[in-house]
């Protein structure tokens, strides 16, 4: 596995692996991550795409991958699907990593306590973020809204840096733009309900402790898509955050209906809401645009807009990136 990164090549004439780009006979070799990796991947979903099957099942004999009868029926997209599922399932992947890569909320935030929170590391909040203090002052950093089965609402999804966050308790919410000792952005509410979200179901609990995440009731309205929740009067934002790509893809929508306006409007609302990337504007013509970081993430925002938040038929436009150049400082010359 070690020989699979970095300049590795594998000889298959002398059956040695080299540093060499080419092998003993002056042949060019490639890399062992393409030739063990890649390339596999490649030939197989080519041979499934151009329908090639008899190529499609001798290699999935030799990797030891059954397909059920109904399966063998699938063709093109449905069958790579079925068929990587089964090979180099993204969910496995992701939770091995996860367990052994990623460190405990204990120890991470023992070192991250003070790049996440924007005040005094010394305070009162700082010290509880620092030590996953369950006992200490309640942080929690509100990342996403989770749209929920009622029309409009949503689950404020976070993570619970200090403290325990129960039903009921009384907490300032406050927005990116808060700043302590000022009111802007800040507005104190109480937790209606907090709930555990485990994949497509929701669990509702009495209270969850820190180093966990969190779906809480009854905030939605006070954020728009990420927030600070604590109960100390003295408390810090925990730090935004920041994205390295920008909606530069841009694409506008209609209604086919003029009556279905209104929802595209709300439906507008909930999609720039629930997806943190997102930017919904209206031009001065009145024309609605949905800017993305690309084409399928735009796709995506359309689909979820026209299924799941306006549930209206919309006329799209095609997608389009505006050119923006300047000159930022005068050159030597």
């Amino acid at each position: 596995m070690k020989k699979f990164w970095g300049d590795n090549f594998f000889d298959a004439k002398s059956k040695k692996f080299t540093t060499k780009e080419n092998g003993e006979d002056g042949n060019p070799l490639v890399r062992c991550f393409v030739q063990f990796i890649m390339r596999p991947v490649i030939q197989m979903i080519r041979n499934i795409m151009d329908g090639k099957i008899d190529a499609v099942m001798k290699m999935l004999d030799s990797l030891n991958i059954t397909l059920k009868t109904e399966e063998k029926d699938l063709r093109l997209k449905p069958l790579m699907k079925c068929i990587c599922q089964k090979w180099i399932n993204a969910a496995e992947a992701l939770l091995e990593m996860i367990i052994m890569k990623l460190p405990s909320p204990r120890k991470a935030q023992s070192y991250r306590a003070a790049y996440l929170y924007e005040g005094p590391i010394d305070d009162e909040c700082g010290t509880a973020i620092k030590n996953c203090d369950s006992d200490g002052a309640l942080m929690i950093f509100i990342s996403k809204m989770v749209p929920t089965n009622e029309s409009g609402r949503f689950f404020a999804f976070g993570r619970v840096f200090s403290g325990t966050v129960c039903t009921g308790q009384k907490v300032r919410i406050m927005g990116p733009n808060y700043l302590p000792g000022k009111k802007t952005d800040l507005n104190i509410k109480n937790i209606q309900r907090t709930v555990i979200m485990m994949a497509g179901k929701v669990e509702a609990v009495p209270d969850v402790p820190c180093g966990n995440t969190v779906g809480l009731v009854g905030v939605d309205a006070y954020l728009v898509k990420q927030g600070t929740i604590s109960d100390c009067d003295t408390a810090h934002c925990i730090r935004v955050m920041k994205f390295s790509v920008s909606p530069v893809v841009r694409v506008a929508v209609e209604v086919i209906n003029a009556s279905d306006l209104p929802k595209l409007v709300e439906g507008l609302r909930k999609l720039s809401k629930s997806d943190p990337l997102v930017v919904c504007t209206t031009e001065a013509s009145g024309e609605h645009i949905i800017a993305g970081c690309g084409e399928l993430h735009v796709e995506i925002c359309l689909k979820d807009l026209e299924e799941d938040f306006a549930k209206v038929p919309l006329k799209k436009g095609n997608p389009v990136v505006q050119y923006k150049e300047t000159v930022i400082e005068e050159s030597n010359i």
